[in-house]
């Protein structure tokens, strides 16, 4: 982990720098299976076979050479050897968990489905249910750490459906393996140390340590470097237990976002009305303006009323102008840092605010678009490149400096230049 607070299934699932995935995958630092990322079956131990195979790549080790060099590292700072025992004795290597760690999927999820399923009529009626039924350790973490009830509950309700679907994948053979042939071998190594000194801490048996293939744990999804550094003990048996205690699932949630930067009292944003020819290049979260000069502007509330009184927010548009527009301040940008998806945080957002009856997002999507898979991207990209726009080399991911090309050609076509790739817009490019 960086000094800086990391959503905990972020730095795994992490797939560009210009990234702002329409379909997430989740946690902090990468917490979290949820909506893309369902739990696999803790079923498919390596053969022999599968473990040489890797070897090559490995200075000429195998797995178990490998596993045995790590148990040296992790004993000279500061792992005993009973909980290296306990921990690391049988660790398989799991070929199912490079296979995920290397899949891209060429298609992704447009905001709008993904909102439908995430924020979901039955998600909020068991939420509601959820919270009703843990209301006590909700508002001791909102007492403690400033985090409204419904946006922790949000948070466990999309990382594993209130519990259902936080994985079965053994979190040590899980990180062993990404460790000696996955795409971030250091990091996870990290992790794997991180959750050697959780097992050594007392906090949960090896046994009990089960997750997602990424490494992320528990109800709400965190990697064991977020454990290390934010997991809370919230009923006071002295164990910080994110598999079966809700009360230590609540603080923990809670505690990571107040470190995140979240400002008590303040919403996490609202929807609202941008004017004709709003000037659509000023919606990416890195343009920071006061919500009164963004009312300057005729930025107004969906439905009336007044703007929050935000000293710093971001307008966003996710499905460009055809779709609903939000100003966001910083408790959603703390949310972001749970998982740096802006889909993610606005399925966040209104998921609280509906399980404590406000009506969540208002405005239509644009559902008679079709945006563009992985290679289209790439496609658009190398279009824009070659007409002078200078979006860089095509990597596949819609980021700042491709959205800024595009709004760029956009302007110079006579369109809305609001920056949002469309399987129309690429045709008419192409044209």
């Amino acid at each position: 982990m960086s000094t800086r607070l990391l959503p905990a299934f972020l730095l795994i699932a992490l797939v560009g720098c210009q990234t702002t995935s329409a379909a997430p995958e989740s946690g902090p630092a990468s917490p979290a299976a949820s909506e893309t990322e369902s739990a696999s079956s803790d079923s498919d131990a390596a053969t022999p076979a599968a473990k040489d195979a890797s070897a090559d790549d490995h200075d000429g080790r195998t797995f178990d050479q490998w596993l045995a060099d790590f148990r040296r590292q992790a004993r000279s700072e500061g792992i005993s050897e009973d909980t290296l025992a306990r921990a690391l004795d049988g660790v398989r290597y799991r070929p199912r968990v490079i296979e995920l760690d290397g899949s891209q999927p060429e298609f992704v999820r447009p905001v709008w489905q993904y909102l439908d399923t995430a924020v979901s009529n039955a998600r909020v009626t068991q939420g509601r249910d959820k919270l009703a039924a843990n209301r006590s350790a909700a508002g001791r973490a909102q007492s403690s750490y400033g985090v409204p009830v419904e946006v922790l509950t949000a948070i466990w309700g999309i990382e594993s459906n209130y519990g259902q679907n936080f994985g079965d994948f053994s979190t040590l053979e899980a990180l062993a393996t990404l460790a000696y042939d996955g795409r971030r071998r250091d990091f996870a190594r990290g992790e794997l140390l991180a959750a050697l000194k959780i097992i050594q801490a007392g906090d949960i048996t090896p046994q009990r340590m089960k997750g997602s293939w990424a490494g992320a744990m528990g109800h709400t999804q965190f990697i064991p470097s977020s454990f290390v550094s934010y997991a809370k003990d919230g009923d006071g048996d002295g164990r910080r237990d994110i598999w079966a205690s809700i009360p230590d699932v609540m603080a923990s949630t809670a505690n990571y976002l107040n470190r995140a930067g979240w400002q008590p009292g303040q919403p996490w944003g609202v929807e609202v009305e941008l004017p004709a020819g709003f000037d659509y290049a000023q919606t990416e979260l890195d343009t920071r303006k006061s919500a009164a000069e963004w009312g300057q502007q005729g930025v107004r509330r969906f439905g009336g009323g007044e703007l929050p009184a935000f000293a710093e927010a971001s307008v966003i548009t996710p499905a460009g102008a055809r779709g609903p527009a939000f100003l966001v301040g910083p408790n959603f940008r703390a949310i972001l840092r749970y998982n740096n998806a802006t889909s993610y945080a606005l399925a966040v957002a209104s998921l609280s605010e509906r399980i404590v009856g406000r009506p969540g997002i208002q405005g239509g999507w644009p559902r008679d678009e079709q945006p563009l898979s992985r290679t289209q991207v790439r496609q658009l990209q190398a279009r824009l490149q070659a007409l002078g726009y200078g979006v860089g080399t095509p990597d596949g991911i819609m980021g700042p400096n491709t959205r800024a090309g595009l709004r760029a050609w956009q302007r110079d076509q006579g369109l809305v230049p609001d920056g949002f790739a469309t399987l129309r817009l690429l045709e008419q490019l192409n044209r």
